[in-house]
């Protein structure tokens, strides 16, 4: 009955931005801590950003910080992912998850595919 779905996925060139979007249905948005994870092949699920039911964002500082900015649309159940100066190494397979408590992912989408080129 839950589902979230990732979209906004495809080829650019490093140095480019993309922006992808998760739309949940079946739960009260509102009441979920939404985060993005990637796995590029060969390499463990990596934790991107979060944000909370009340709108803290968290951003990997170690990976991405100042480049990813997470966001969220209450009214269109939807959480987004801006990306900005993308590298080769941020090549990957990018899910959404939702958690009713924060750290503790209840929901995953199916991912959208992410090819930086160099």
């Amino acid at each position: 009955q839950v589902h979230l779905v990732e979209s906004g996925g495809g080829s650019v060139q490093a140095g480019g931005s993309l922006r992808l979007s998760c739309a949940a249905s079946g739960l009260t948005f509102r009441n979920y801590n939404m985060g993005w994870f990637r796995k590029a092949p060969g390499k463990e699920r990596e934790f991107v950003a979060d944000i909370t039911w009340n709108g803290i964002t968290t951003t990997n500082k170690d990976s991405v910080k100042g480049r990813f900015t997470i966001s969220r649309d209450t009214a269109k159940n939807t959480v987004f992912l801006q990306m900005n100066s993308l590298k080769p190494e941020d090549t990957a397979i990018y899910s959404c998850a939702a958690a009713r408590i924060r750290g503790r992912y209840d929901y995953w989408g199916q991912g959208t595919q992410v090819t930086v080129s160099s």
